[in-house]
């Protein structure tokens, strides 16, 4: 300062030494506030972790509480439960004591009351004996009367066991007769056999080789032809003959074959596929039935028994052939006669 205003008195006046001055004491307060600053930071970041710190051991310690009062709360719940439960019983035994209470008081009006029924006791044990007296006497009556039960009891089963050897005797007569019986039908089969096979014979001789009926199994086939016109189910006189020596076979081997063989001879109508037309016959069922209806009625007509003929009809459901050609259609087209058991 001396040295400025030394330098002011002798010469001229300058302003860079104060502007220096005033520019260093700025700097000085400068360096001044941010050292306080500092400080003031340090002490106040020291302040803010220990305020954490204290945070957190209070977030813990409120957590450790709040598991305490959850705690107390499960204890309350549990000492309610208790308190419930102790006054159901408070309740319960004062009416069991109540109970009780009107037991003992029964007790000594029944203390009171059975010295009086204690002599009416004395007066029925008097009686009693003389009812057991009367009670021996029907005890003797009923072991009698079980001894004759028993007795008839031995003679029923004598009679059951005689009954089950009867039964067992009827039962191999009956085995001896069923096999006698399979015995006899088997012969009787045997004979019809024999008889289908004369009478088969007898046809083949009648009938010769024609190509129109053929033998097919243990059946005469006779295309449809032979009997009937396309759609019609009225007989043919060229049918006709042939049925008149059929009928023939038939009366004679009727005379044959015993009378206790049930024998019949069926005759089936049988169609092609094709639909039939006309107003005659609704199906080819309608004119298969019908053809072996004619058929049966003129043998019928002929003299041959009713109940040896049966008429039966399958439409176009039972083919020889399963082609779709005109012989095929002329094969399926038939009258079959079959000698068979009724």
């Amino acid at each position: 300062m001396a040295l400025a205003r030394s330098r002011r008195s002798d010469g001229p006046f300058n302003y860079w030494p104060g502007f220096v001055d005033a520019l260093s004491t700025l700097v000085l307060s400068i360096v001044f506030l941010l050292s306080v600053f500092l400080v003031v930071q340090f002490f106040l970041s020291q302040e803010v972790t220990g305020k954490d710190k204290a945070l957190e051991a209070l977030n813990a310690r409120i957590a450790q509480l709040t598991e305490m009062l959850s705690l107390e709360k499960l204890g309350k719940l549990s000492l309610d439960d208790q308190v419930s439960q102790l006054k159901a019983g408070l309740v319960s035994a004062e009416s069991e004591r109540d109970r009780l209470k009107g037991l003992y008081e029964g007790l000594a009006n029944a203390g009171n009351d059975a010295q009086g029924k204690a002599s009416e006791l004395t007066k029925a044990l008097d009686s009693e004996k003389s009812v057991s007296a009367r009670a021996l006497a029907q005890i003797e009556v009923l072991n009698q009367q079980i001894s004759a039960l028993r007795r008839q009891l031995a003679a029923l089963e004598e009679a059951l066991n005689a009954s089950e050897k009867r039964d067992k005797e009827s039962q191999s007569r009956i085995a001896d007769l069923g096999s006698r019986l399979n015995v006899a039908l088997a012969q009787r089969v045997q004979e019809l056999s024999r008889y289908r096979s004369e009478f088969f014979g007898r046809l083949r001789a009648i009938l010769g080789n024609r190509p129109d009926i053929r033998i097919v199994g243990d059946r005469f086939v006779f295309q449809s032809e032979v009997f009937f016109d396309t759609g019609q189910a009225t007989l043919l006189p060229e049918g006709r003959a042939e049925l008149d020596t059929l009928a023939t076979a038939l009366i004679e081997l009727d005379k044959k074959i015993p009378a206790e063989i049930a024998w019949v001879l069926r005759v089936d109508g049988h169609t092609d596929i094709r639909p039939v037309t006309g107003i005659n016959f609704k199906s080819n069922w309608d004119l298969s039935a019908a053809r072996a209806i004619s058929v049966v009625q003129y043998l019928v007509s002929l003299g041959v028994p009713a109940q040896r003929l049966v008429a039966a009809g399958f439409g176009e459901f039972q083919p020889l052939d399963t082609g779709n050609t005109e012989e095929a259609y002329k094969r399926n087209r038939r009258i079959e006669l079959k000698l068979t058991e009724r």
